[in-house]
C-alpha cells in the first residue's frame, strides 16, 4: 500500500508482539473521514491507535501520514493530535494555558497564538472559562478542553482513544455533537476508539473491527452492519447470544 492524500492513514503490513500478543495490520483510513476502531477487550484498538499516534513502533512495516513514512518519528514529531478518556489537563494550570500548551509547550505565545487559544475555545463552548482550573470544571467541560487544545495543534489528524467512556449519557451525546461539529468545520482525519456500538454508528462512516490482533473488518459503517455472519461483529451489534 502507499498513501499520498492529506492526512490519510496506511498501516503497510504493520507488524507488532507486545509479550505474548500479535498484531497484524494492513489498512488505509480515508483522509477526512471519521473511521471507528472497534472489537473485543484485548483485540488491539489502542495499540493500532498507538501505531499511528507513535507510542508504538512496529517490528516491521510502515505507517505512513499523508504519504509520509512516520514509522520513525517520535509522538511529537507525527502530524496528529491526541484525545483521551482521561483528558490529560494539568490540574495547576488554567484551563486558557492548558489549551495553549497545544501550540507550544513552553508557553511562548504570541498575539496571534493566543487569538487561535480563545477562538478555539469559544468554539467548543468554554469562552469565559479561560481562568478556571481543570477542578472547576464538569467532567464534558474538561473533555471540551481537550477538544480545544488539540484544535489548536493544526493538525490533519485527531486521535480519540475512548474519549466519551467516563461520561454519563447526556455528556456523552453533546460531545459527540460537538465532535461531528468540529470535523465538519475543519475537515480533519478522526480516528475515534470505542467500544459502544450506538457511538459507532452516531459517529463513523467507516469502521476497522479487530478480532484477536488483526482486521476482521475494513469498510463503510452501512456494510459492517450487515456483516452479521461474523459471530464477533454480531455481538459487538447485540444480535448474537454467542
Amino acid at each position: 500500500m502507499s498513501g499520498n492524500a492529506t492526512g490519510d492513514i496506511v498501516l503497510d503490513g504493520v507488524k507488532l508482539r507486545l509479550g505474548e500478543a500479535a498484531f497484524d495490520f494492513d489498512c488505509r483510513i480515508g483522509a477526512g473521514r471519521i473511521t471507528a476502531i472497534a472489537g473485543p477487550s484485548g483485540s488491539g484498538k489502542s495499540t493500532l491507535l498507538n501505531l499511528i499516534a507513535g507510542f508504538e513502533r512496529p517490528d516491521s512495516g510502515r505507517v505512513l501520514i499523508a504519504g509520509e513514512d512516520v514509522s520513525g518519528l517520535a509522538p511529537g514529531r507525527r502530524p496528529v493530535s491526541l484525545v483521551f478518556q482521561d483528558n490529560n489537563l494539568f490540574a495547576h494550570l488554567d484551563v486558557f494555558t492548558n489549551v495553549g500548551l497545544g501550540i507550544n509547550p513552553a508557553l511562548r505565545l504570541s498575539a496571534a497564538d493566543r487569538e487561535a487559544v480563545s477562538t478555539a475555545l469559544s468554539r467548543v463552548g468554554l469562552a469565559g472559562y479561560e481562568k478556571r482550573k481543570p477542578a472547576t470544571l464538569s467532567g464534558g467541560e474538561r473533555q471540551r478542553a481537550a477538544f480545544a487544545r488539540a484544535l489548536v495543534r493544526r493538525k490533519p489528524v485527531m486521535l480519540l482513544d475512548e474519549p466519551f467512556a467516563a461520561l454519563d449519557p447526556g455528556l456523552r451525546s453533546s460531545m459527540a455533537d460537538l465532535l461531528i461539529d468540529l470535523h465538519g468545520e475543519t475537515g480533519a482525519t478522526i480516528v475515534i476508539v470505542s467500544h459502544d456500538p450506538d457511538e459507532v454508528a452516531r459517529l463513523a462512516g467507516d469502521v476497522l473491527f479487530l478480532d484477536r490482533g488483526g482486521i476482521v473488518f475494513d469498510g463503510p459503517h452501512a456494510e459492517f452492519t450487515e456483516r452479521v455472519d461474523l459471530e464477533v461483529i454480531g455481538r459487538f451489534l447485540g444480535l448474537s447470544g454467542g
